[in-house]
């Protein structure tokens, strides 16, 4: 099969200087897949991938993400088009807006990151500003919700050394703030933002006082429809987050490598952005992605993978595995048919 879920980084360009990430190290500019290049990778993939995360950096930085986008749309058809922003640049509104509005059949998300309430934000992001910039840019993108039915605003949160022990202020902030969602992800160490063996991750048991503030704040809150899903989803990844940290272990199979993926600037492919295993590079494979897929690495690191010689808490993957669980998607059939349940 090909993935369901699928992330694309188009550039590791950051205008963000963030304590827990190093990718604005990396300069892979004159390496970068073109625009043409990106079109026949994607019309490759057909119309498999229900979920595309378009990456970076900062991806609303990329000259060309509102045109990548558009192939995303047009080859692939995704239910879901997740956009994570640092919402420092003032042509972001402009840019989700014409995203929005090109993809009327996906549901376009856009999470903007916020690590801590004002000057802890910008001290952890290391850009003086930024958490002015950050709120100017959610209530341009709050107004624009009002007017694009297929526009969801969240606030994100990476959980880690520098403030787990915020959470509190960060929940009362996002919950007057008029976002759809609030998503946390813990600080950990990746390939991908060449932070392996940084002491950015906070010790299982910080981490889990604080996510179960989080937990509770959630459950302490009554939804409808979509929401209820996604939320009832949301606190059995925290809960898993909790045991993946505490036993060093996968808990539950992972899958990337099956139903997930990550497609790199220069076109290598990842399983994940973990452990960021070279399946192969698209440009010497004729841009066809199934060609790498179904290859003898890919194979190799899919039974390594299911040997359980890596264990992480990434949640692009750990969604995917979650929904292929079947004790875990019991569980969640109990939540939501229990009433009172968020």
């Amino acid at each position: 099969m090909l993935p369901l879920n699928l992330t694309l980084t188009p550039s590791p360009k950051c205008n963000s200087r963030c304590l827990t990430c190093n990718i604005r190290f990396k300069n892979e500019d004159e390496l970068s897949l073109s625009l043409s290049e990106w079109d026949k990778i994607l019309a490759s993939l057909g119309r498999t991938p229900f979920w595309f995360t378009i990456s970076g950096g900062e991806p609303l930085m990329y000259p060309q993400v509102v045109e990548l986008v558009g192939l995303v749309y047009e080859h692939c058809r995704p239910g879901v088009i997740n956009i994570p922003s640092n919402g420092i640049l003032p042509s972001i509104p402009e840019r989700v807006e014409r995203i929005a509005r090109s993809c009327p059949k996906s549901r376009v998300i856009v999470n903007l990151s916020l690590d801590g309430v004002g000057q802890k934000h910008d001290a952890i992001r290391g850009v003086p500003g930024n958490f002015e910039k950050f709120e100017r840019r959610l209530e341009e993108l709050l107004a624009l919700r009002r007017a694009l039915r297929n526009l969801t605003i969240g606030i994100h949160s990476v959980v880690s050394v520098f403030n787990v022990d915020d959470l509190d202020e960060i929940i009362a902030y996002t919950d007057q703030a008029g976002a759809d969602q609030f998503i946390t992800e813990v600080a950990e160490g990746r390939v991908e933002l060449d932070t392996v063996g940084m002491p950015i991750t906070p010790s299982p048991e910080k981490y889990a006082m604080a996510i179960d503030r989080v937990i509770a704040y959630l459950e302490s809150r009554r939804f409808r429809g979509i929401s209820r899903i996604t939320t009832a989803l949301r606190i059995e990844y925290y809960k898993l987050v909790k045991r993946i940290l505490a036993e060093q272990d996968q808990v539950i199979p992972c899958y990337a490598g099956w139903v997930s993926a990550h497609i790199c600037a220069d076109g290598s492919v990842w399983p994940c952005c973990v452990r960021g295993d070279n399946l192969g590079n698209l440009r010497h494979g004729h841009y066809n992605f199934r060609e790498i897929w179904w290859g003898q690495k890919s194979e190799e690191v899919r039974r390594s993978i299911a040997a359980k010689e890596c264990h992480c808490p990434l949640a692009r993957a750990c969604y995917t595995n979650m929904l292929h669980d079947l004790p875990t998607l019991a569980r969640l059939g109990v939540r939501l048919l229990r009433p009172g349940t968020p």
